[in-house]
């Protein structure tokens, strides 16, 4: 592999093999799947160091490694590998229980056969509208005969998790049962786009109040608001509303922003005394 086995273990290349097993020891301990149930990245931080461990933990080994960097294993001699396996489940044993216990795992490890397992954990997908999100809202969630009713927060956003502890698999050997995620999925609106915690909505202004100033109703997810549009606004212009976007989830009572882009009208038809005036509208404008 291309990581670098000290770095990976955080000692220096001259380190004594004493202090490589203490690291070894401080490290495995640190990131042993056992002790990080939720982390799925931990089982393969935990595989790195193993991995690192049982070149640097082995004297010839480490002298190859040393030498020919992370090629060393096309020089390594007739040595077959696993030279300081005892060392490595000595090290477990006193982490998690003794030998009568022990058992390996799959990901180089051992766990205490008898010891309490947490159940698996459950995600399941829940659909919301933008307008749900917005307001928060409820789901039922069928577990065997019960109903579990579910809030969901305002300000959720698709990936969010909604954690149902002690509502996932069962545990074994007196365990307790895993959880129950629920991971949001908010539908697209017809009317307003999501970035982030703001949102986006699309206005039309008439062709007279673009030019000489005035209000337009503005829609939000909440209720419509008059926003004053000055003099000379342009096609495409964005007109910032603070604070009338999305609920920050867990942000204290704080909301994103609105957008709101301009889309200016004008009228589908004209009479002669309109178009007159247009005209002349157009020809003093130059």
């Amino acid at each position: 592999m291309s990581r670098d086995y000290y770095a990976v273990l955080g000692v220096p290349r001259d380190a004594s093999a004493e202090d490589i097993k203490k690291a070894y020891r401080q490290k495995a301990k640190q990131y042993h799947p056992d002790a990080n149930p939720d982390n799925p990245r931990a089982e393969a931080r935990f595989k790195e160091i193993n991995e690192a461990y049982e070149v640097l933990g082995d004297d010839e080994k480490r002298a190859s490694y040393n030498q020919f960097g992370e090629n060393w294993q096309h020089f390594q001699g007739g040595n077959g590998g696993g030279a300081h396996y005892s060392d490595v489940a000595d090290i477990f044993e006193s982490f998690f229980g003794g030998a009568g216990g022990a058992r390996r795992s799959g990901f180089g490890g051992f766990h205490n056969a008898q010891a309490p397992r947490q159940g698996q954990h459950i995600e399941r997908t829940v659909d919301i509208s933008l307008r749900e999100a917005f307001e928060g809202t409820r789901r039922i969630v069928n577990k065997g005969e019960r109903e579990i009713q579910v809030q969901i927060p305002a300000g959720a956003a698709t990936g969010t998790k909604v954690r149902l502890t002690g509502e996932g698999g069962a545990g074994s050997n007196g365990g307790a049962a895993g959880n129950l995620y629920l991971v949001v999925q908010v539908g697209e609106d017809r009317q307003f786009k999501r970035d982030g915690d703001d949102l986006h909505v699309d206005i039309k202004v008439d062709a007279f109040t673009a030019m000489l100033g005035g209000e337009v109703e503005v829609p939000t997810l909440a209720r419509p608001l008059r926003l004053r549009i000055r003099a000379g606004t342009q096609a495409g212009q964005k007109l910032r509303l603070g604070g009338k976007g999305m609920p920050k989830l867990r942000g204290g009572g704080a909301c994103g922003d609105l957008y709101a882009r301009v889309s200016i009208t004008v009228p589908a038809q004209l009479n002669a005394e309109q178009r007159e005036l247009a005209q002349a509208l157009r020809d003093s404008l130059g």
